[in-house]
């Protein structure tokens, strides 16, 4: 007779009485199953007791059986739904440390099938010292989070528990997750740290020679214009660089005069629209000792004198007094000049580079600008394109920027949130790079710590072009997450297509309004096409 406690009452007879179907358990007093029991042979009936010894019913002994294998099989059930739900490699051994469980997962890791395995010695796969089962059924101790690395190419973090029932030891399960990939990919951060490393180290010795090198982007507009600049820099030709505050121009003069053979003579630049009118003259062509009361008295050099064998860069040249403009002009015809109070021509060496943020032709048109000074500074005409006509830069230089100010800062490097990148690439820009670079100081400052860049954080010129966002704190551009039906049809292609037309062709920032991995999205764009 098998005496069992009330609390193994329902596991046992519950699923007795309703999955076999069989009759009500008689339930009795202590004195009246006494009585049935007389006349009953051991292992026919089996008497069941609650917590406090008395006897509350009996079932017969085959019954149990049948509800015990029943239970069983639904234990198998959910042990086989739980490995293949689980994308880990599980595998279990029993103390001889032969493998008695082996997932879909495990097959797919180590390219050996549950039939191949089962049963069979663990070594007889792994060499020992690989397999970490082995110490756990020897230590009985459980390890959690451990590197390893069970066979070529493949390292996993595992964590594996000894089984155990009545204080032994009877076997072991481990769980691994696959992180070759993390593997790889930091095998790679390293190895490319080291070539930035060694990059960095070749430029601070001046061994990298391409002076564009700082002039940051890939749009097709913005390598245009730095494939003339190239040409141009290798001539003495006189260049005009036009366009919108903040672009770059003195950056492109810089370039031109690194790149060209006066590269190592002077680059001397000059703010037409920075100094007074009156001394302007004395800051362009210098004067003679004794010119000025209270001057110097040994007199004093002038940017075109500075500038001798090298470049002399015209910053905003459309602000200069039509006075000096002929000055200029004669300077250009002549290749000479007179300093202030001077009698003796001084003869010119240099090339000429000027800039401008506004339409010289309109200023000829209206008689502010000489006509025949604008054809002499304009044999080369070069056009810088505004940050709005080249949006797909804005991630790269924004990255830059915080990267610089980060480290001038002392902090992380933060992360942009898809709904500020939208924002960026929606904005006009009218300050152009110089604004975009103020912006990225702005928020490296009001961030402090934080990791990621949220809406908040941005100033209020930004927001303003939105009036979603300044209402509900949203983007301009509704992501895919947020609108399913957003594109033309609800298509994965069509949403894929929207999300890289939103950000310019950026794949980063697609992927986060689609709220994917990059890895994903290269897959998804190769499937439908996309590349």
């Amino acid at each position: 007779m098998l005496l069992l406690p009330r609390h193994l009452l329902k596991d046992i007879a519950q699923p007795w009485k309703e999955d076999l179907n069989v009759a009500e358990m008689k339930i009795c007093n202590e004195n009246t199953l006494i009585e049935e029991l007389k006349d009953v042979k051991d292992g026919q009936n089996i008497a069941l007791q609650d917590q406090y010894h008395r006897f509350v019913g009996w079932v017969e002994y085959k019954d149990l059986m049948v509800a015990i294998f029943h239970s069983y099989k639904k234990v198998l059930a959910y042990q086989k739904a739980l490995l293949s739900s689980i994308h880990d490699a599980v595998t279990g051994v029993n103390q001889e440390g032969k493998v008695i469980i082996w997932n879909k997962a495990s097959e797919q890791f180590y390219g050996y099938t549950e039939t191949e395995v089962f049963q069979q010695p663990i070594t007889n796969f792994f060499q020992e010292e690989a397999v970490i089962l082995k110490q756990v059924l020897k230590k009985g101790e459980p390890i959690e989070r451990k590197y390893n690395q069970p066979a070529a190419n493949v390292h996993v973090l595992i964590n594996a528990t000894p089984a155990i029932v009545d204080g032994q030891v009877v076997g072991g399960v481990s769980v691994e997750r696959d992180i070759s990939d993390l593997v790889r990919l930091n095998e790679e951060l390293t190895t490319t740290k080291a070539y930035i490393h060694d990059l960095e180290n070749k430029y601070e010795k001046g061994k990298l020679q391409d002076p564009f090198a700082k002039i940051k982007g890939k749009s097709k507009s913005i390598l245009d214009t730095i494939s003339i600049a190239k040409k141009v820099s290798k001539t003495d030709a006189t260049i005009l660089i036009s366009g919108e505050s903040g672009v770059g121009k003195e950056l492109f003069a810089e370039a031109i005069h690194s790149a060209s053979h006066r590269a190592e003579k002077p680059f001397v630049a000059i703010n037409c629209g920075a100094i007074p009118t009156a001394l302007f003259e004395s800051e362009l062509f210098g004067y003679e000792k004794g010119t000025f009361t209270g001057g110097n008295k040994e007199g004093k050099k002038g940017k075109i004198d500075l500038a001798q064998g090298g470049t002399l860069f015209l910053d905003e040249v459309g602000e200069l007094p039509l006075d000096l403009q002929v000055k200029l002009l004669r300077v250009l015809q002549e290749k000479r000049f007179y300093r202030l109070g001077g009698n003796t021509s001084i003869p010119v060496d240099l090339r000429i580079i000027t800039a401008t943020n506004r339409n010289l032709e309109e200023m000829v048109e209206n008689g502010t600008f000489r006509e025949d000074l604008y054809y002499r500074l304009n044999v080369i005409s070069l056009t810088i394109p505004p940050l709005r006509e080249r949006q797909e830069d804005i991630p790269e230089l924004l990255s830059l920027f915080l990267k610089e100010f980060s480290m001038k800062y002392g902090t992380l490097v933060p992360r942009i949130s898809a709904k500020v990148m939208s924002m960026f690439l929606q904005d006009e820009w009218r300050g152009n790079i110089r604004q975009l670079r103020n912006t990225a100081e702005r928020l490296i400052i009001l961030s402090g710590e934080e990791e990621i860049i949220e809406p908040h954080h941005l100033p209020p010129m930004l927001k303003k072009g939105s009036k979603a966002f300044l209402e509900e704190g949203l983007p301009p551009v509704i992501t895919i997450a947020e609108n399913p039906t957003l594109s033309i049809t609800n298509s994965e292609e069509e949403k894929i297509r929207h999300a890289l037309q939103t950000t310019y062709n950026n794949k980063s920032a697609a992927a986060k309004l689609l709220g994917i991995s990059r890895a994903t999205l290269y897959n998804k764009m190769e499937k439908y096409g996309l590349n």
